[in-house]
């Protein structure tokens, strides 16, 4: 298959990067007693070249017509004479007229050039974009074709408000993503996803056997089955999600089939990935003298050369490279196919999907297999059902915990393998940790998923324009996790192997019952909805373990040789929620939009005296350009509309039984025996409540020169109150905290979309620009509190979340300043070379606790998007660029690799150390104390500009595919160039956690990926 793989894509490069084209047609006949002409034809979409099944072809002056069959093809026989005149329309096209002189015709037909027409998803509906209040954003198509391993990864600089980061740039990894900044300290801040109408939160979820950056839930499902993703962002959009509308809403529609238009497709991609840099270390030699400095600076006495002669030093070389050890070019396949079609009864879907991303690191990789049915059918005039079901299972070998740390740490001068071919065991020197290269090949990391996601629902009409839709669904997940580390290696000598094993498996069912009522009257139009709905979750964790095996052969498969057994666990969770919802939207003569809904949810998960909460919402719009006086200013600009919205949202991922006492096991001595007992975990709050959020937005929607182009803009107040907070309690309580509801956060900003057709016609060049700008800050925290401190972290009133918190340096100690400055280094005995830091609290001495203040935040000032996609005939160029600014990044990598104590490896900023005769004003000496300060040296700008993915494609003349519908193939790039000042693996990076995001500590790069496909339509 590699082989096979290889050879196509030398066929692909060597046909040069071929793209879009049309699709071959059949035609219905029409018989005439007198035939003078006989005129065959197909008309297509003039951009993508596909055919248009369905569209109406007239001979100019005559009452001739025919319409295209389901491969948009069309044939005259007719009396009429050669040359003559068609008229060709189709709806959502410009009608096009063309001169037939005979023999076969293509006809392109243009897409009106509005994007105001499009529908888009809204929650449980539809709408036109013209007659939107709320605030909502789509994906465009190009960046839907991206190769990812997740839905979510598209989001990435494509809608405004939206700023999504990598936690892992692991194969099968997550993101972390803030609908216009995160707002929750303790609860969870990602959007609520809606899959084909099923509410999903992707909260990574297992039984907790791995190591490792967990793999990314959504990853099981298949990115190529998706059709639109829109992206709800105020709260008139998602209060119809009430509790968890607080973080945005993302609506996910998967591809159906076309009725009349039967089409098999396949897709095969294979594409190459790699590093984007390394860090800059110190080599064998450099190393040696380092720590040579560093143990004389300790021990003056015992001399210069106390790890390695000068001699020795000097035959090392550069020694181990342990990144170009681990690091690797990684292969990544994707295999698509699909089978649509139906009738006007019936339409169908089949996909079935293999894909396979191998990591850059040795021994990492994702791989998925998915098959999906969606079913659409109208058996009976007043009745629809549909059924979406998607079926996968995922396989990912993840790196464990702490091996990029290790992998930088490592010493040159340490070696993978020992003479005798074993590994080396472990850093040599005094700060141990393992060999990072026999922990990636020699443990085993590994997750299986198994996931089943389905609705289904049958939608009567009870009379004209009441609906009444019956909706059930079901998620069905089981992980299954499996670990071991042999005796052979560092980790597993102590316990002489270890082994560990576990399964979660969780289960949600979802009911949904809706009624909507549509009317029209004069000017008047108006849709209610109604409805209740109810969704259960339920899950369950077993996992179990063993030590001191004999042999390493059968790892994790056989527990029971292991002679001495880990204490099994295991634990149960659910939850349910109960809703009742209604909306109305209204307008008057496409002029003046109003809408209003609301929504009451109940939670198990909550006080059972705060069980309920309500969640209104109110909007209104005015579409200015439908009134006559603005009917002169129509010529330039087409349509304009002003909007406002006002709502309440809330949070209710908090976990379960927060609100209840709860006791936890241990064991503990009875006389001289092992007895296990029950201890209080948590006191009961019976007044746990939601975190609730209040949104204001405004809007301006605009489009010019007939729709050419189209401008957004939006403005929000987001506030954020009854935050979940551990607070204080008295210790006499028996604990030391309580989940209460304190405290706010506010999150403001401003949000511009620009797109445009810069060229129509033969060539074509569409424009996609977003830029939005949040500012975050925290308004109040518990118990009337300013702050307090987590890790190198502040939460404090006035600034905003992911506030850094350490020690602000100022130069390097000189020969002469002890006494002057030496109180500024922090050290009992200040030597020449020490860093100093400055005396933030004046008390004129420093102490790392005492001298600490805020030196910068995670928050950007602005995040963007900026896509361009031009075609001409056959080819077809996207580019699409994503960027931040503003934001910093605690780069915890440099702050171990800038200790120079020559215990572990140092960064190649070592090379410039301060030394007698080198005395450098930044860097400082090498000595031997491994205890860090936290400061503003390791705090790095984490802005960055980076070329997200750029596609080149051809489609194939029909001269070369014959009857083939169409045949397109690409060359694309994700991650090409990203320009940046951060010095570590890769800018796009964070925690994924709101007190501290934007830390860097040994996070999985994310790689630089070049593939090449083809995609065949029969």
């Amino acid at each position: 298959m590699q082989i096979m793989l290889h050879k196509n894509i030398l066929a692909w490069v060597g046909l040069s990067m071929l793209f879009f084209i049309p699709l071959l047609s059949t035609a219905q006949v029409p018989t005439t007693p007198l035939i003078n002409s006989h005129l065959s034809g197909i008309v297509v979409d003039a951009r993508t070249h596909e055919p248009l099944p369905g569209a109406v072809v007239n001979i100019k002056g005559t009452t001739h017509g025919v319409s295209t069959d389901a491969e948009g093809r069309f044939v005259f026989v007719t009396g009429q004479k050669f040359p003559y005149t068609l008229i060709i329309s189709y709806i959502g096209y410009k009608k096009t007229e063309v001169v037939a002189t005979g023999g076969h015709i293509e006809i392109p037909l243009e897409a009106v050039q509005s994007q105001l027409n499009d529908v888009v998803v809204v929650g449980y509906g539809t709408q036109k974009k013209s007659d939107l209040t709320g605030a909502i954003a789509s994906v465009s198509g190009p960046l839907l074709k991206q190769p990812v391993s997740a839905v979510d990864q598209v989001l990435k600089g494509a809608v405004p408000g939206v700023q999504v980061t990598q936690t892992s740039g692991q194969p099968g990894g997550g993101v972390s993503i803030r609908v216009r900044g995160g707002s929750s300290i303790q609860g969870g801040n990602e959007p609520l996803y809606v899959i084909d109408d099923f509410p999903i939160y992707n909260s990574p979820a297992g039984p907790g056997i791995l190591t490792g950056a967990p793999v990314n839930p959504l990853a099981s499902i298949n990115p190529s089955d998706i059709e639109s993703v829109d992206v709800l962002k105020d709260a008139s959009a998602t209060a119809i999600y009430g509790s968890r509308g607080a973080n945005g809403v993302v609506i996910i529609t998967t591809r159906r089939g076309k009725a009349d238009r039967n089409a098999i497709s396949y897709e095969e991609s294979y594409g190459v990935q790699s590093l984007r840099r390394k860090i800059d270390l110190l080599n064998a030699r450099d190393f040696a003298i380092l720590r040579n400095e560093a143990l004389f600076d300790a021990n003056p006495s015992k001399g210069p050369n106390q790890y390695l002669s000068q001699e020795q030093i000097n035959q090392l070389g550069k020694g181990t490279d342990w990144q170009d050890a681990a690091f690797r070019s990684a292969p990544t396949q994707n295999h698509q196919l699909t089978i649509s079609g139906g009738n006007p009864k019936t339409r169908y879907l089949l996909s079935g999907n293999y894909f396979d991303q191998q990591g850059i690191v040795s021994n990492t990789g994702f791989t998925r297999l998915g098959v999906r049915a969606n079913v659409d059918a109208q058996p009976y005039e007043k009745l629809k059902v549909s059924a979406n079901l998607s079926v996968s299972k995922s396989d990912a070998n993840v790196a464990p915990s702490g091996f990029i740390t290790s992998l930088l740490q490592m010493p040159p001068t340490a070696t993978i393998y020992e003479p005798d071919g074993s590994y080396t065991l472990r850093n040599p020197f005094e700060n141990i940790f393992a060999n990072p290269i026999a922990t990636i090949n020699e443990q085993r990391n590994k997750s299986t998923t198994n996931r089943l996601l389905g609705t289904a629902f049958a939608e009567y009409s009870i009379i004209d324009g009441l609906n009444l839709k019956v909706l059930l669904g079901a998620d069905v997940n089981n992980t299954s996790e499996k670990n071991y580390i042999p005796a052979t290696i560092y980790e597993g000598i102590q316990n002489k192997g270890n082994a560990a094993r576990g399964t979660y498996n969780a289960y949600s069912w979802l009911n949904e019952n809706t009624l909507t009522y549509t009317r029209s009257i004069g000017k008047h139009a108006f849709d209610v909805l109604a409805g209740f709905t109810q969704q259960e979750f339920s899950s369950d964790i077993v996992r179990s373990g063993a030590q001191n095996f004999v042999s390493d052969d059968l790892t994790y498969n056989s527990l029971q040789s292991g002679s001495t057994l880990v204490r099994p666990f295991s634990d149960a969770t659910s939850w349910v929620l109960h809703s009742y919802l209604a909306r109305i939207n209204y307008n008057y003569h496409s002029r003046y939009y109003l809408t209003a809904s609301i929504r009451t949810d109940g939670s198990s998960r909550f006080g059972k005296g705060n069980k309920w909460g309500y969640f209104p919402s109110a909007a209104a719009s005015w579409r200015i350009s439908n009134e006559r006086f603005f009917e002169p200013a129509t010529k330039v600009i087409n349509d304009l509309k002003l909007r406002a919205s006002f709502g309440t949202t809330g949070n209710l991922e908090i976990g379960e039984y927060q609100s209840l006492a709860t006791l936890y096991s241990l064991n503990y001595l009875f006389g001289k025996n092992i007895a296990t007992g029950f201890a209080p975990s948590r006191l009961a709050n019976d007044h746990l409540g939601w975190e609730k959020t209040w949104q204001y937005n405004a809007g301006l929607d605009a489009a010019f020169l007939r729709g050419r182009l189209l401008f957004t803009l939006d403005g929000y107040y987001k506030k954020t109150t009854n935050l979940l907070l551990n607070v204080e309690i008295p210790w006499t309580s028996g604990q030391t905290a309580s989940l209460q509801n304190f405290g706010s956060v506010l999150n403001k900003g401003l949000e511009v979309s620009i797109s445009s057709k810069n060229f129509t016609g033969a060539f074509t060049w569409n424009t996609d620009f977003n830029i939005s700008f949040n500012h975050n800050e925290v308004l109040t925290i518990g118990n009337g509190a300013r702050s307090y401190i987590s890790g190198n972290y502040i939460i404090q009133v006035g600034q905003p979340l992911g506030s850094f918190y350490g020690t602000v340096t100022d130069g390097i100690l000189q020969k002469g300043e002890e006494a002057t400055k030496g109180k500024y280094t922090g050290n009992a005995a200040p030597k020449p070379g020490d860093r100093l830091y400055k005396d933030i609290n004046g008390d004129g001495t420093f102490t790392t606790a005492a001298d600490r203040t805020i030196i910068g935040n995670a928050q950007p000032d602005f995040v963007f998007g900026f896509g361009n996609n031009f075609s001409w005939k056959g080819l077809s160029l996207s580019i699409f660029l994503q960027g931040s600014y503003g934001n910093k990044i605690l780069n915890s990598n440099r702050q171990s690799l800038e200790l120079f104590t020559g215990q572990q490896n140092a960064a190649a900023s070592a090379l410039d150390r301060w030394t007698p005769a080198n005395p450098s004003q930044s860097i400082p000496r090498a000595k031997l104390d491994p205890a860090p300060v936290f400061s503003d040296r390791f705090i790095e700008d984490g802005s960055f500009l980076r070329i997200r993915n750029i596609t080149l494609g051809y489609t194939l003349p029909r001269s070369v595919i014959g009857k083939i519908s169409a045949v397109n193939v690409y060359l694309s790039a994700q991650n090409l160039l990203t320009w940046t000042r951060y010095t570590g693996f890769d800018p796009e990076v964070t925690s994924g956690s709101n007190v501290s995001p934007g830390t860097d500590a040994g996070i999985y790069p994310v790689a630089r990926t070049v593939s090449a496909g083809v995609r065949i339509t029969l």
